[in-house]
């Protein structure tokens, strides 16, 4: 992982604005590239930036005067398809978090979250894998559930991929799994490609919704 990291924060709250880009200076690893108040300046100058000036990371709030920060996620996508989209709202409203992350959003927290969950969100979507509130990922969990799910299809996951999807699936990062599953976190990196692999999917939200739209975690593994 790159450093600093080039964060695009897209907030019209010039106060919250402030208050990140203040904190944010004092980590190393982050900076605050760009500040927009709507999506649609943030496209507008995405769209002339050159591919090196494009952020890593794009901290988008939902509630945006004009075009929603849902509406934007598959537009910045487009835009610069490897920028990690983490979601930074004030809303807990089932039907924001399921339209966010099956539009692309790697990560989704609430704006209760302290400066250093945030921070820690940014570095954890930057590698990859999910950053999700708690009561999120809970929400994840209780609605895939509820969700049809279709004959599976393609190979099955393995004991330990289910073990690690699971986890996933829970909110936990790549090193708290290493550390729950007592094994080396490269271990852990190896299975998640894997996960992705197999489903088909380019994060863990995504790999957690397909998991349970099509059944994965009601299939026995397979022995590999």
């Amino acid at each position: 992982m790159k450093s600093p990291l080039k964060v695009a924060l897209i907030e019209d709250s010039p106060k919250y604005r402030e208050v990140l880009e203040l904190s944010f200076r004092r980590h190393d690893g982050i900076v605050i590239s760009e500040k927009f108040g709507t999506a649609e300046k943030a496209i507008s100058v995405m769209e002339k930036s050159a591919p090196e000036d494009l952020p890593d990371v794009i901290l988008l709030d939902l509630n945006l005067p004009g075009m929603s920060g849902i509406e934007a996620i598959p537009q910045l996508k487009q835009l610069a398809p490897k920028v990690e989209i983490l979601i930074l709202t004030q809303s807990d409203h089932e039907s924001d978090i399921f339209n966010a992350i099956t539009h692309g959003a790697t990560g989704y927290l609430l704006k209760s979250a302290t400066i250093q969950e945030i921070q820690s969100g940014i570095l954890a979507v930057a590698e990859g894998e999910a950053s999700l509130d708690p009561g999120v990922a809970r929400y994840i969990l209780s609605a895939m559930k509820q969700l049809h799910r279709p004959e599976v299809s393609g190979r099955k996951l393995s004991a330990r991929e289910l073990e690690v999807l699971e986890l996933l699936s829970e909110g936990f990062v790549q090193k708290q799994i290493a550390e729950k599953l007592a094994i080396g976190i490269t271990t852990v990196a190896y299975h998640i490609k894997h996960i992705y692999e197999k489903l088909n999917v380019q994060n863990a939200p995504a790999a957690v919704a397909k998991a349970y739209q099509s059944g994965v975690f009601r299939q026995g593994p397979d022995s590999s």
